[in-house]
Order: structure tokens, then sequence, then C-alpha cells
């Protein structure tokens, strides 16, 4: 263990805290939560689940909020520091956020958000 659960979601929220503004006002009805492991994959490291941004249509209410979820024991297994580990939540975050957008897992791993 690198960090605490309070410690990692600290981590996920300084990383949402670096998306432009701009975006981070566009983010609605989505939580992004901390979780241990992927039940399915335990080696996934974050998951996106919902509509994404691109194909909500304009009567997109009364939905349970689209859900980022970030893995904690992934993370920690890939690495060997806390500051490593800070700058993977990071790019994990910006994936799965990109994900919210619309953004296709080829223009992610272009953007360095791999």
């Amino acid at each position: 263990m690198l960090v605490t659960q309070g410690e990692f979601e600290t981590l996920i929220n300084d990383a949402l805290d670096e998306i432009p503004e701009s975006f981070a006002r566009a983010m609605t009805n989505l939580v992004v939560l901390a979780r241990d492991f992927n039940a399915n994959d335990p080696t996934m490291l974050g998951l996106f689940e919902g509509v994404p941004l691109t194909e909500q249509h304009s009567n997109h209410t009364g939905y349970l909020p689209d859900a980022i979820f970030v893995y904690k024991e992934a993370h920690e297994a890939i690495c060997g520091s806390v500051e490593e580990l800070r700058e993977q939540v990071k790019i994990t975050v910006f994936h799965e956020v990109g994900h919210y957008f619309g953004i296709e897992e080829h223009e992610l791993h272009e953007l360095g958000w791999g």
C-alpha cells in the first residue's frame, strides 16, 4: 500500500483540479469515485460508465449520473512511489474524463492520456 484511501481520493481530486475550467464547467451529472479494484478486471486503472457527452440528447435528464471509477489497487500495483502514483492517477482521470467527452481511445493515447 502506497497511500490510504483518503490520500488516494485526494490524488483524484488534485487531478480533477487540473482539468481546464472550460471542460470542468461542462462536466455535469458526473461523479468520480475511488474504488479498490474492478471485480471483472483487477488490472483496470479506471472506467467510465455512462453516455458520452457527444451522444447525449438535449432531453438527457432524469438519468442517474454518469460515473468514473478510479481503482486504487491497480494503480498501486504499477507505481513504485507516491509521485509516480500521483502522475498515473492524473493520466487515468484525464483518460476517463476524455471518454466522458467522447474522445476516442486512439486520440487519448495521442494526447498522452493512455
